[in-house]
């Protein structure tokens, strides 16, 4: 009786301990149970929950879209998903591929709503890096590096050959060589079974490594 009453004294103790800690304090499990406390999440521990994986957010859409200009749209719209169904996630450490499934489903909506008006693409189109707009160029006469200079442009041909892939393969790819996300992980997100995810990660590999061997 007494070691049950301790135990339950312990449980109290370290809950109570938590409730006082503040969001900076919590480990991310803990933080999401936090939000997910009330009928709607706590202004402080969302706001906390958004700043460690908003940068997750933002590396998804460049890499699945880095020619919008309007992916912080895109990704307010994340957030606002997040905060309105964060109570039905059952397990916190599914946190972060409940985030990319809602990431890539919304890129896949907006990637429908536009496909019929989608222009194409020009070599000679100006790309963006780093939010910034570079215009390809076959050649320089500036003092550039030249290994600063052959990281650009291969930078730059790798963004290309994602852009080429379809879009199932580039966020497959994406997800698993730039989010370094297991199978599992991604086969969760984009609804498909482990053989198929795995298939079309050597799949997109071995194209991606046809356009970039040179």
């Amino acid at each position: 009786m007494s070691q049950s009453v301790s135990l339950s004294w312990s449980m109290t103790k370290v809950f109570n301990l938590k409730t006082r800690l503040s969001p900076q304090q919590l480990s991310d499990d803990d933080l999401i149970l936090r939000c997910q406390e009330g009928k709607q999440p706590e202004q402080a521990a969302f706001t906390e929950l958004l700043r460690r994986y908003q940068s997750h957010v933002n590396r998804v859409l460049y890499h699945l879209a880095p020619d919008w200009q309007d992916r912080n749209d895109l990704a307010q719209e994340v957030w606002l998903r997040v905060y309105r169904y964060l109570p039905r996630l059952h397990d916190p450490q599914k946190f972060k591929v409940w985030l990319s499934r809602i990431t890539t489903n919304l890129f896949y909506d907006e990637l429908r709503k536009r496909k019929r008006h989608s222009p194409s693409l020009s070599i000679d189109a100006p790309r963006l890096i780093n939010d910034q707009e570079i215009i390809p160029e076959l050649a320089s006469d500036s003092p550039t590096p030249e290994d600063d200079l052959a990281t650009r442009e291969f930078y730059s041909q790798l963004q290309a050959a994602l852009a080429d892939l379809p879009e199932i393969f580039r966020t497959t790819i994406i997800l698993r060589e730039i989010e370094g996300m297991s199978y599992e992980e991604i086969a969760t997100i984009t609804g498909a079974s482990l053989g198929t995810v795995k298939s079309r990660i050597a799949r997109a590999r071995a194209k991606l490594q046809s356009v970039l061997q040179n």
